[in-house]
């Protein structure tokens, strides 16, 4: 059976990283985008599908896979090579390395067994939960965001969101719950309230995103 929330939200996943890849390659300029949450992202998906050449689900899955892994390495090539900014680094200061390793000690405490796969698994979903905060740290700093930026957030955002309908769905339809990407994603969703509300009273309104005073 066909499912509308699941499927919404990797339609929402997909559209956040061709926005971002858009603007990047279209404006040549990084301006308020973070390294360090691309960075995790990219680690994100290499710890989370490390699966992909001995797993076999289906095509879908495989080539959803292998798309987040090259699109989040080739983010990091334009953001690191072709179109590097010193203005962008001294924005982008938010200390990731707590996130990955309050990620790390999380994943072994909630982790549902101790194989490689399970643990690296575990860990994808609680960094995933908190990536975005070097992202929304650079939005508070700057108290403002190029509304295609702001889209690129939204979509991201919508894409986690979509996932607890989903989690209901499966629920109930399938008697059965991951409790770990619950609670990690409820986090993820919770993170993206105050950008939510701002983005729906100003840019969808044809406004420019800007944080209260």
């Amino acid at each position: 059976m066909l499912n509308i929330f699941r499927m919404v939200g990797d339609v929402s996943h997909l559209a956040s990283i061709i926005i971002l890849i858009h603007q990047i390659t279209v404006t040549r300029s990084i301006s308020g985008i973070s390294f360090s949450t691309q960075s995790m992202y990219a680690l994100v998906f290499a710890t989370r599908y490390i699966d992909l050449f001995f797993r076999w689900v289906s095509l879908y899955n495989f080539l959803m896979k292998v798309f987040f892994i090259g699109s989040s390495v080739y983010i990091l090539h334009l953001m690191k090579n072709k179109y590097r900014s010193s203005d962008n680094a001294k924005l982008d200061t938010f200390p990731w390395q707590y996130l990955i390793g309050g990620s790390a000690v999380a994943a072994l405490i909630t982790t549902y067994s101790y194989s490689i796969t399970e643990i690296l698994w575990a860990f994808s979903l609680w960094l995933e939960s908190v990536a975005i905060l070097p992202q929304l740290d650079i939005l508070q700093r700057t108290g403002e965001a190029q509304g295609i930026t702001t889209h690129y957030i939204f979509a991201l955002g919508l894409y986690r969101a979509m996932y607890i309908p989903n989690w209901l769905y499966r629920y109930f339809s399938e008697g059965r719950v991951d409790w770990l990407s619950v609670v990690t994603g409820v986090i993820q969703t919770a993170l993206y309230s105050d950008f939510f509300y701002i983005y729906y009273t100003r840019v969808m309104r044809g406004l420019k995103f800007e944080l209260p005073v």
